[in-house]
């Protein structure tokens, strides 16, 4: 009720200045309780994912240095023991992300019961309320039996544990580090979580390994199949025997020109197979736009280039004997020499 209102049901004939003072004072007293809520999860409930970008740069062979916005820090936080997790990978695109997703799950030994997303393209969006899941995300959480939601957008507070690993990070394992590779990257930041993970933590009085045992005890077990993760597609090898994979192109065996292959890769590795035969057989590059070249396969094209000379050179026209015109005229009966 305004001081206006209450100094006309009173009749208060004194200044309004004075009846706003004490009307200020005496306020607090009738104010109803108003408790707020204290955010709580329970064992196996839930885990915030999202994409880190600190500002680095990372060397990449033959020659790149790539920024954080091209390769991506993958970070995963499970609610009840704020266990961390993350990974750098090569792109934001569906195949690695869900590759390495996948890799932080089984890391950890079990499928958190919800899995929490900021609106990131190759998980879904949040649309009229609901969370709207791509194909691909939802063939990956149908194998893992577990929730996919995102969270609305402009909404950072409901995924805050992620997002205060992010400044965690930021502040405390970025400075003064000299990353030399994507594997080196990722090596120091699994070193530097695992010792993060056995610290005491303010917020739970104790540590996230002194409870990850049973965050893990409450989830969902591991699917006995591992979910089909990373790049998969079939085409038929061109004759310059080469598959391209994101932005990099790859040699195959020459020897299955022609013919429909299988290719696949993952984060580290990229393969293709005919017939059940494995033709090729790489290391994956996570610089841009290289041509990765197998030595023996270089060798087997020039072997068949050989040998397809070989085939196709016309043979060497016989020898013919040139007989002279007498010859002819004496078989046919001429004399040469009458008139």
């Amino acid at each position: 009720m305004p001081s206006t209102v209450i100094a006309e049901r009173i009749g208060w004939p004194y200044s309004e200045r004075t009846l706003r003072a004490k009307v200020a004072e005496l306020r607090p007293a009738y104010v109803p309780p108003d408790p707020v809520s204290r955010t709580s999860y329970a064992a196996g409930e839930i885990a915030q994912c999202d994409f880190w970008f600190p500002d680095i740069t990372v060397p990449c062979e033959p020659g790149q240095v790539r920024t954080a916005k091209q390769l991506p820090v993958l970070t995963m936080v499970t609610g009840y023991a704020r266990w961390a997790s993350g990974l750098l990978i090569p792109t934001r695109r569906a195949e690695d992300l869900f590759a390495g997703w996948w890799q932080l799950i089984s890391r950890l030994g079990a499928v958190p019961r919800v899995l929490v997303w900021d609106g990131e393209g190759a998980i879904g969006r949040h649309r009229r309320g609901r969370s709207e899941l791509t194909a691909e995300c939802q063939g990956f959480r149908g194998t893992l039996a577990a929730k996919v939601i995102i969270c609305r957008p402009g909404d950072p507070e409901a995924k805050g544990l992620v997002e205060r690993l992010h400044d965690y990070l930021e502040r405390s394992f970025l400075p003064g580090r000299v990353f030399t590779s994507p594997a080196d990257f990722n090596d120091q930041l699994a070193g530097f979580l695992a010792r993060a993970n056995d610290r005491q933590h303010r917020v739970l009085g104790c540590r996230p390994a002194d409870r990850i045992e049973a965050d893990r005890a409450a989830m969902i077990p591991l699917p006995p199949v591992a979910p089909v993760t990373g790049w998969r597609h079939s085409a038929r090898l061109p004759r310059d025997h080469y598959v391209r994979l994101d932005t990099s192109d790859y040699s195959v065996h020459p020897s299955v020109i022609g013919r429909r292959i299988e290719i696949t890769a993952d984060l580290t590795a990229v393969r293709a197979v005919c017939d059940g035969r494995v033709v090729a057989d790489h290391d994956r590059v996570w610089a841009r736009h290289q041509t990765i070249t197998d030595p023996a396969h270089l060798a087997a094209a020039r072997a068949l280039r050989r040998d397809r000379l070989e085939i196709v050179r016309p043979a060497a026209e016989p020898a013919v004997e040139v007989r002279r015109l007498a010859d002819y005229d004496a078989a046919l009966g001429i004399d040469g020499g009458a008139a």
